[in-house]
């Protein structure tokens, strides 16, 4: 059996993290479906806002709308950055970091354990493990090197 080499290997970590956030992206504007609907976390963006002042208790709604704003555009940029692999390093340290800042805002507002069961963590490992590869799979940014 042939071994993945870790240019295949980071092609997959950008595929499904860029996917991951604008999956949830998608979520937030309803296009998963309506509030309650099965697989659907949010729904709409007045939910995901109430969410976002779940995850940061010191926020009124108007914070809360900045906050969920800047997420939104940060997930979007760097969802469809990664894609096609252009600026992988860059955004794969910025996704790290966006992943690490909702994991401890989901431990200290809603649970520690809630970081796991939503696999945050595990986002934030692989857009790390991602950073470290020097080049993936049909990447832009082989182009430039």
């Amino acid at each position: 059996m042939k071994k993945i080499g870790t240019a295949q290997a980071g092609f997959v970590l950008r595929i499904v993290l860029g996917i991951t956030m604008l999956s949830a992206v998608a979520d937030r504007f309803g296009l998963w479906g309506v509030p309650g609907a099965p697989g659907v976390a949010w729904g709409n963006w007045d939910n995901f806002i109430l969410y976002t002042q779940t995850l940061n208790s010191f926020a009124s709604k108007p914070l809360a709308e900045v906050l969920g704003a800047l997420a939104t555009f940060f997930e979007i940029i760097f969802g469809l950055f990664l894609i096609p692999g252009f600026k992988t390093r860059q955004v794969a340290l910025g996704t790290a970091a966006l992943m690490l800042l909702f994991a401890l805002s989901m431990a200290v507002s809603v649970s520690v354990k809630a970081p796991f069961d939503y696999s945050v963590l595990t986002s934030a490992a692989a857009a790390l493990l991602l950073s470290a590869l020097d080049k993936t799979y049909l990447a832009l940014d082989n182009r430039s090197k």
